[in-house]
């Protein structure tokens, strides 16, 4: 009888083991196979879509409005140079502008909150 008990016991415990090693070697191969998305970070596999900001009260050379496609999200800062060589920062937001790009706020127009 006792040796009925074991036999049983260990069969179970094998299958139930196999069981579970296919099914993780599966999940891996799997895993394995499946090619990221461009432009995917690695390991969280989300896509980040570019997005075209426009600079806020900056022109370029044309006095055309300066557009800045980027896939950063919105609160990034970002350092854009001027024609004449001065150098800026803007912020970039979810905020949508009519014409259907996003808004990036001038900084440096901004006091410092630890000079005021």
């Amino acid at each position: 009888m006792l040796t009925d008990v074991l036999t049983g016991w260990t069969a179970e415990t094998l299958g139930g083991l196999t069981l579970l090693a296919v099914a993780a070697v599966w999940g891996w191969l799997r895993r394995r196979r499946t090619p990221a998305a461009p432009g995917s970070t690695p390991g969280t596999e989300t896509v980040r879509q570019v997005r075209t900001y426009t600079l806020l009260g900056a022109r370029a050379a044309d006095g055309q409005p300066v557009h800045w496609p980027s896939s950063r999200p919105a609160g990034v800062r970002i350092t854009w140079s001027s024609p004449a060589g001065k150098r800026e920062q803007f912020e970039l937001t979810d905020a949508v502008l009519p014409d259907g790009t996003y808004a990036a706020e001038r900084v440096s127009v901004y006091p410092n909150r630890g000079a005021l």
